[in-house]
């Protein structure tokens, strides 16, 4: 393997890559195929003193566009993911819905969440798609990635309000379901964040939700925790966007 000798800006072009021929819907095989070889041909440039533009031209994006109108769309293949993409966007309700006790959920509402995972799996692919072709710092891609989770977040609102309104059957899945299907969305989260190689999924719950459960054991009023809890979250965020910010400039000093 060469892919630990390569320079920090090819390894991140071959990771935007990899993530831009997934989001386009391309075969595994193929894009392991794909990537092993340009990772030698760029191995071997640099070995001889030529850097990653010298390979891929002035415009990485091009670059990616070439490949995968190469490249046949795996729609099946790639049909997989799908339910893994729901089970992640679910989780927001999930854990908010556990802190206030077992999960209960009316017709409507799963109906609505199905709908809303669909938009959201869209959402979170056009985004990869643009970040990977873009090469953008990991801030950017934060803010970037962050525009499909708020726009999620409006719909999920607006499920709850028309859910509040018509009344429809309800599920309810005890304890013990509630227990087995948060743990099975923890797991997922996890793996999800190793894969995807980001933390985005897991720092956004625990900033969303975790506030909230602890204050709840607090003698604060309604009105004070949820400022307060607000307060919280906008300021995990940003001290989350601030490391990020470190850890790239350190990352463009290296590079430099």
């Amino acid at each position: 393997m060469t892919a630990n000798q390569l320079s920090i800006k090819s390894k991140k072009f071959l990771d935007d890559l990899r993530v831009y021929l997934f989001s386009s819907g391309k075969n595994d095989r193929e894009i392991r195929e794909i990537t092993e070889e340009l990772e030698d041909h760029l191995y071997e440039a640099e070995q001889n003193g030529k850097s990653i533009d010298q390979i891929v031209g002035a415009s990485p994006k091009e670059y990616m566009m070439s490949i995968s109108s190469e490249m046949k769309t795996d729609y099946r293949a790639w049909a997989k993911y799908i339910p893994l993409i729901i089970v992640g966007s679910l989780s927001y309700f999930v854990f908010g819905d556990l802190i206030h006790g077992t999960l209960s959920y009316s017709l409507l509402k799963i109906i609505g969440s199905i709908v809303y995972s669909i938009l959201f799996l869209g959402g979170v692919m056009i985004a990869f798609r643009y970040i990977a072709r873009n090469q953008l710092s990991r801030m950017v891609e934060f803010f970037i990635l962050l525009v499909p989770v708020m726009i999620s977040m409006l719909l999920i609102g607006g499920i709850l309000i028309v859910d509040s309104i018509y009344k429809t059957p309800v599920i309810d899945f005890g304890m013990i379901g509630s227990l087995v299907i948060g743990l099975f969305t923890l797991c997922f989260i996890i793996l999800f964040s190793v894969w995807a190689k980001t933390v985005i999924l897991p720092v956004t719950l625990l900033a969303l939700h975790l506030p909230t459960y602890l204050l709840s054991f607090t003698s604060f009023n309604v009105v004070t925790q949820l400022i307060t809890s607000t307060v919280i979250t906008y300021v995990c965020i940003g001290l989350y966007l601030f490391y990020m910010v470190k850890k790239e400039k350190r990352n463009k000093e290296i590079i430099e």
